[in-house]
């Protein structure tokens, strides 16, 4: 009895999961940026909406 299958499976179940463990922090990140970078984006737009408003004011 051989028991190949079972040693190919383990080793391939061995690579996807530390495939996995290499690829998700790095997904993690690149969404946890693309967020902050959308909070600054909007709150650069509402200080210039704010400036802009306020220059409006002073007419």
């Amino acid at each position: 009895m051989t028991y190949i299958e079972y040693v190919v499976a383990a080793y391939a179940v061995f690579a996807a999961v530390l495939a996995w463990d290499f690829v998700a922090p790095r997904i993690r990140t690149a969404q946890l940026l693309r967020a902050v970078r959308l909070v600054a984006s909007r709150r650069a737009a509402a200080t210039t909406v704010v400036a802009d408003d306020t220059a409006e004011l002073s007419r």
